[in-house]
């Protein structure tokens, strides 16, 4: 049977990977949401589909508002899985702690070589055919870095200090 400082430490430990992983999908969507009004003058259902038809293919764009709540789901649960996955590797490389900008870095380009050569060929998302141009990547890794990587690491951080302490 835990104890009750185990449990309590679970429970606060799901809610901090709660909590930042609401932060960082928010924080992306956002910046994902803006990026995408600033290059086509539209609002942010467009990308909400597009996310939505990783799932459901050309569906997502001809179906239902529906989708355009999939496609926020969707994007959550990917905020979620990178962040679970960030708080699982941090306590296990020096790394990590030592360096929280670095790695905050290097973990934006693996989220972004994650997505764009599995995730999204893999998926049931139209295919444009064309490789990203290097300033698409950069300005793709810099909102990942700014808005999922650097967050999760400076939070990462801060709750494994306060976790050490024991408070």
């Amino acid at each position: 049977m835990p104890s009750p400082t185990t449990t309590h430490q679970r429970s606060r430990a799901w809610l901090f990977l709660l909590a930042t992983g609401l932060l960082v999908g928010a924080l992306d969507i956002i910046a994902a949401f803006t990026n995408y009004y600033i290059a086509t003058g539209k609002g942010p259902e467009g990308v909400l589909r597009y996310i939505a038809s990783g799932v459901f293919g050309e569906q997502a764009f001809n179906g239902r508002g529906s989708m355009v709540l999939w496609g926020l789901f969707f994007h959550y649960i990917i905020a979620f899985a990178c962040t679970l996955v960030f708080y699982i590797l941090y306590p296990r490389f020096i790394f990590f702690i030592r360096f929280p900008i670095l790695s905050a870095l290097l973990y934006s380009i693996l989220i972004w070589l994650i997505t764009t050569r599995v995730i999204v060929p893999l998926s049931n998302v139209p295919q444009s055919g064309k490789p990203p141009d290097f300033w698409q990547a950069l300005k793709s890794i810099a909102i990942l870095f700014f808005m999922i990587s650097l967050p999760l690491s400076l939070l990462m951080r801060r709750h494994f200090r306060v976790a050490k302490k024991g408070l």
